[in-house]
């Protein structure tokens, strides 16, 4: 968390009031927050370049300031707004970027997880981030999950082979399946297999709609809360009534992740 809806909600929020704007100060109060850069640097890097496009990668954001980019990762408890003062709203404020109409684009983070990152490429990511599961085909999907005998959940949370999908999601999108989380994924026949793309896709553009799912510390840029959180049939409904079939949600762990699944609705494998 934040997941693949919550960091697009978040480009897309930021998307009109950044463009064109030019970074003239960068400020922290703790160095690790910039991944090994120094504010002078990055002042020296961004000076005089405006932000031509700011665009979501996975759970990454990332900002071009014409072939020179900041990337921020929100982690567990990132978030990125503006505000007219350099050290925020809020007292988790660890770094921001002055901007030339006055404003600052504040990074809070409590629990100092996230990172923002100057670079000259965006490569670093391409080589261990996968495909985007909002551009993949239900086929492409089917052939992803070839000779694969991991736990599906698993799988899906791996980002080297499907990037953005989180814990949420993909009990969002196994339940509507009807997929068990610790089914194997070259258990899956192909025709399920691309159902579940087609979910995965479902759930994923019915979150973005929904401004992404604000149950802990996400918040959209301006600082009210998104909608998702009020339309999940899994996650989190431990001892609450499927909304398929009303038999009781249960909850166990995969891989180290809470799981919620239905038990009528996802058969467990033999």
């Amino acid at each position: 968390m934040p997941e693949l809806p919550e960091v697009e909600t978040v480009v897309r929020g930021l998307a009109p009031d950044l463009i064109g704007r030019k970074v003239v100060s960068v400020w922290t109060d703790w160095p690790r927050a910039l991944d090994g850069s120094e504010p002078h640097l990055m002042e020296s890097a961004l000076d005089g370049r405006p932000l031509q496009r700011i665009f979501r990668r996975a759970k990454y954001i990332c900002l071009d300031f014409g072939g020179i980019y900041v990337v921020v990762h929100l982690r567990m408890t990132g978030r990125l707004y503006l505000s007219p003062n350099r050290s925020g709203d809020d007292r988790w404020v660890h770094v921001s970027l002055g901007l030339d109409d006055d404003r600052y684009l504040a990074f809070s983070d409590s629990r100092k997880f996230g990172r923002v990152s100057l670079c000259d490429s965006l490569d670093f990511l391409e080589r261990k981030l996968g495909p985007e599961p909002l551009e993949m085909s239900d086929d492409a999907f089917s052939n992803l999950f070839r000779g694969s005998t991991r736990a599906i959940k698993t799988f899906l949370l791996d980002q080297s082979k499907i990037a953005g999908i989180g814990n949420i999601y993909a009990d969002e999108a196994l339940l509507r399946a009807g997929i068990h989380p610790l089914t194997p994924v070259d258990r899956i026949p192909h025709n399920r297999a691309r159902r579940l793309g087609q979910t995965i896709r479902e759930v994923l553009d019915a979150a973005i709609n929904y401004e992404g799912a604000s149950i802990s510390w996400y918040r959209k840029p301006d600082g009210s809360q998104g909608e998702s959180q009020k339309h999940f049939w899994a996650y989190g409904r431990t001892h609450q009534p499927c909304k398929v079939c009303g038999t009781t949600i249960e909850r166990i762990v995969v891989g180290q992740r809470s799981t919620h699944f239905c038990p009528k609705c996802q058969k467990k494998p033999r």
